[in-house]
Order: structure tokens, then sequence, then C-alpha cells
């Protein structure tokens, strides 16, 4: 069981029969389908789909195609899915997909032919009204639109609101691609605005220089934020002039011609630890990369004032008291990434409504949903005297508990 979970029960005194409900999912899928390989050779797959708790509405979360994916993991996530969901208000359950593949040594044929197979597999499960899945680890758009295709013609119409993450032209929503990164930043400027902090004089360091973290980089420097380091998976860097920061602009355009943050221009190399555990004046640090970088002597060590999450799941278990005893505020992913959902969540509304928002229009409402969930988890922080993740836990706990009825 989820340890945050049961401290958040406890802090609650949620009734033992609620927490056993709670912590076990309410549909667990596995299907073997044969899929006729470039080869010719059939070979057999595996696929998940794990669904966890409608009492809030469908059942939603990603699916991923990974050789590390099996049922464990896949239950782990669409937990999570749950909670999060819960945290930024959107009536969803949680829900998480995926097959025991290795994508990277598929042809595009071959992936597009699983992806089909695993659709109809999966397909009495899935549904606009039942449970809609989305991208996640080596699944991206075009995955999403064969889903859709496949799907669509089982059920004999075009049903776009059966997944998230499409491509605009089928259906997909403005303002996903940076979805996640700006959710982050609205958070972070909530939290800003809590403490009376000036956000204008604040650095930044991001570890991970992926989609979401060179998003973040770009929105908060766009807001004044200065970023001082970053670091993707094959270098750290740190700008020469910590009074100016990097030139976030320059230093993306340096990433896509060369490949890496490596001898950016005007900073100096650095390692990894060195970022996480960074000497120069840091007020944010940021883990947008994988989960579990963060270690219990990193966290002895860490000299920001906030950790944004991100990434899901950066910090190993442990990490979370130290910091806390070190007055170190840490924004927990499933509040600091939830802006990926909440803005699937808009997706899905516009597909079942036939609409086409504007970006501006989805911006801020991903802008009031942020907020408001921020301020929700600060006054349970309060209220509860702990910290924002079990707040935020709390917070869900007693959303979720609230439509049971037995």
């Amino acid at each position: 069981m989820n340890e945050t979970l049961k401290k958040a029960a406890q802090i609650i005194k949620l009734k033992k029969e609620y927490l056993e409900i709670l912590a076990k999912p309410q549909r667990v899928v596995m299907v073997n389908f044969p899929v006729k390989m470039d080869s010719g050779e059939i070979k057999m797959f595996s696929g998940y789909r794990v669904q966890h708790s409608n009492l809030r509405g469908p059942f939603k979360g990603g699916i991923r195609y990974h050789l590390g994916t099996d049922m464990a993991e896949v239950s782990e996530l669409a937990f999570w899915m749950a909670i999060k969901c819960a945290v930024v208000g959107i009536p969803y359950g949680g829900g998480k997909g995926g097959i025991t593949v290795n994508s990277k040594i598929l042809s595009l044929k071959e992936l597009e032919k699983i992806t089909r197979a695993y659709t109809r597999a999966i397909a009495d499960v899935i549904g606009p009204q039942k449970d809609i899945p989305a991208p996640d680890v080596y699944t991206d758009a075009r995955v999403m639109s064969w889903i859709y295709e496949e799907y669509s013609k089982i059920v004999g119409k075009k049903t776009p609101a059966v997944v998230t993450g499409k491509p605009i032209k089928l259906g997909g929503s403005l303002g996903r691609d940076v979805a996640t990164a700006l959710g982050g930043v609205y958070v972070l400027e909530e939290i800003v605005k809590l403490q009376n902090w000036q956000s204008k004089k604040l650095s930044v360091a991001i570890q991970g220089f992926g989609n979401a973290g060179m998003n973040a980089a770009l929105l908060l420097a766009e807001r004044g934020f200065k970023i001082l380091a970053v670091a993707d998976s094959q270098a750290a860097i740190i700008s020469k002039n910590l009074k100016e920061g990097l030139n976030v602009k320059k230093l993306i355009e340096f990433k896509k011609r060369t490949g890496s943050v490596k001898n950016f221009p005007g900073s100096k190399n650095i390692s990894q630890k060195e970022l996480i555990c960074i000497q120069a004046p840091v007020d944010i640090l940021i883990p947008a990369a994988l989960g579990g970088l963060i270690t219990v002597d990193d966290a002895k060590k860490i000299n920001a004032k906030i950790i944004l999450e991100l990434a899901n799941g950066p910090l190993k278990n442990g990490v979370d008291e130290i910091l806390e005893k070190r007055k170190i505020l840490v924004i927990p992913d499933i509040l600091a990434n939830a802006g990926g959902v909440t803005v699937s969540y808009f997706e899905w509304l516009q597909n079942l409504k036939n609409q086409h928002w504007s970006k501006e229009k989805v911006f801020d409402e991903l802008k009031k949903t942020m907020d408001k969930a921020t301020r929700d988890i600060w006054k349970t922080k309060q209220q509860y005297h702990t910290d924002l993740r079990v707040a935020a836990y709390i917070l869900a706990i007693q959303r979720i508990i609230k439509k049971l009825k037995i």
C-alpha cells in the first residue's frame, strides 16, 4: 500500500475499510494477442489496462510501451492517476495501460499493428464514458490516432473522445504540448504568491531538459525567473554569469542543433549531482527527468528553498522527511505535473461537445484549475499541519470517499 496514502488516512482517521477500497484497483485487465511481424513471424504480446476507482468519473490515464511494463507498475500508476485527478478536481478516476515491448526495435508498420491489436483486445473496457487512454512512455499522438481509428471501426462511428493527446486535425487540443510545464509554472507562481516572495528575483535549476523541462525553462524565463543551471541526459551546465543566468532561447536552439546542453557558450559543465546539490544561490530546483533520481544523501545537501516535481516520483523513499525537517518546500508531482491530464480533460470536453477551444481559452481554464487546486492544498496543509504531498493526498481521499456509496 502507498505509504503517503497510509499517512494521510491516519491523519484524517479514515476508516480501515475505506482505506482498503482506495488502495485496491477496481478492475485489472490483462490481454494476450498475436501480431504478424514484418518477417512473417507471428509473435504474442502481453498488454494491460488497470482501472482504479471511477467514483468521480470515467477512468483516465496513459498507455506505455516498454519492456519493463508489467501489471505491478501499471497498477501503481493507475492509483496515482486517481489521486492526481482528484487533486485538481477534474471528474475522472485513474487508469493506466501498457504493452510489454521494446518499441525502439519495431518498424512503424509493426508499431501500428501492435497498437491496433491491443485496441481490439481492450475495446470492451475503454470508451468516452468508461476509460479514456492517453500517451505515456514511448507512445505519442500518432499512436493515439491509431487507437481512435481502430476503436471507431469497432463501434461503427467516429469516436474522437475515446482517447486524448491526439493530433490537432483529429480533435486534439491546442496547448497540449506545453500543458505539463505550464501547469507546473502556474502552481509555482501561486505558491510564490502564497509565500509573499518576488518571482522576478528567484533563480532556478532544472534537472531534465526534454519537453517538460525545456518548456518550463522558457515559460519561467519569460516571467522573469532566472535560469541558472540545467541538465539533460548527457550533461549538466551552470551559467558563468550568475547575475543574468542562461539565455534560454539560445540554449534551446543550441540543444536542437547539437543534441545536448554540453559546452553551451557562456556556461560551465558540471555533474548531475552538482546540479541537484548546487552551491550557487538557486531558489527553486525542478526535477523534470526520470523518477527516483534524488537520493537521501542528495536531500542532505540540496540548497534550494522549493522543489517543483515536474517528473513523476523524482524523490526516493525517505527524502520527503529530510526535506521537511530542513524546511525545503516540496511541490508534489500529483499537483505540479497535473497540467497534462487537465488539458487532456479539456480535449475530452471539446470532443464530446464538438467544440474547438482557442489556445487562450485552454490556458485560461488551465490557470483557473491549477490555481484553485494549489490554494485548496495549501489550505489543507495549514489545517492539518503537514507537508504539501500529504495535504494533496488528504484532499484527494476526501473528494473520492465523498462519492462512495455502499
